[in-house]
């Protein structure tokens, strides 16, 4: 068997996948206005330079802080609600184009990210490919947040459990396919014999260069129930692509302040 192994944020959507949901949680009472700013400038800096451990580990520790006492059912009841509205409109064509490709080759289809699994999980039913790994947060008995982990599927830990998968189910990693654009994502991409980079990060971008790698840029978003065929390529700029997207979603925000705002 061969599989395909998909990153999510800025791989299969053009956005994080937590940060979408800020404004779902925030009408919920979860987060504050405040948390929904901070979160938009940590989203500008990932977007533009993409991730290291660091940032990774600082971002990591203020969720676990953030959604401690949450609860899951809750938070996976709002996931599944606001997901046409929040999530499926910043899903790259060109990605399900090729989640579709690898599907008619007979490959097992795999959405692996460092977001939650209850976020990852509903994505990955909506798009129907076969099975995700995603962060599991560890939930007390009342099945509310702890503020610790079970698994965090960051970095080496995503090639260790897809090497789990592979041996658990017969999967020849050295035909099967790995997409992402984060360099923390080296080891899932060493791990199989068909790696490809998308919308890369300057660090993937020089790896991928120095061994030859395909690089890939997607860059047209769209609603899963308003699919079209992907545009022909033509020359992008996958910074300026993101930085136009940014500033839209930071404008709406903006003006959706301001009408709340008006109302009161």
């Amino acid at each position: 068997m061969e599989a395909a192994f998909f990153d999510l944020d800025k791989t299969i959507i053009a956005t994080s996948s937590v940060m979408a949901l800020g404004r779902p949680f925030y009408r919920e009472g979860l987060i504050s206005k405040r948390t929904i700013a901070r979160g938009i400038y940590a989203q500008f800096v990932y977007m533009l330079v993409g991730a290291d451990e660091e940032k990774m580990e600082r971002m990591r520790e203020a969720m676990l802080a953030l959604t401690k006492g949450w609860d899951r059912a809750r938070v996976e009841e709002i996931v599944r609600e606001t997901l046409d509205q929040v999530i499926t409109p910043v899903i790259y064509a060109e990605a399900l184009e090729l989640i579709e490709e690898h599907r008619r080759a007979g490959r097992k289809t795999v959405i692996i990210s460092s977001s939650p699994i209850e976020t990852v999980q509903a994505i990955g039913e909506y798009l129907g490919v076969d099975d995700v790994i995603a962060t599991r947060a560890r939930v007390d008995e009342q099945g509310r947040y702890t503020g610790e982990l079970d698994f965090y599927a960051y970095g080496p830990h995503k090639a260790e459990a897809i090497r789990e998968m592979a041996l658990r189910e017969g999967i020849d990693l050295a035909q099967s396919y790995a997409y992402t654009d984060s360099v923390t994502d080296l080891p899932m991409l060493e791990l199989v014999g068909h790696p490809v980079v998308v919308n890369p990060d300057r660090e993937l971008m020089r790896v991928a260069r120095e061994r030859g790698w395909e690089v890939r840029t997607f860059a047209h978003p769209v609603r899963l129930r308003d699919r079209v065929p992907v545009p022909p390529r033509g020359p992008t700029i996958a910074a300026g692509t993101v930085v136009v997207a940014l500033a839209t979603g930071m404008a709406v925000y903006l003006l959706t302040r301001r009408r709340d705002g008006a109302r009161r």
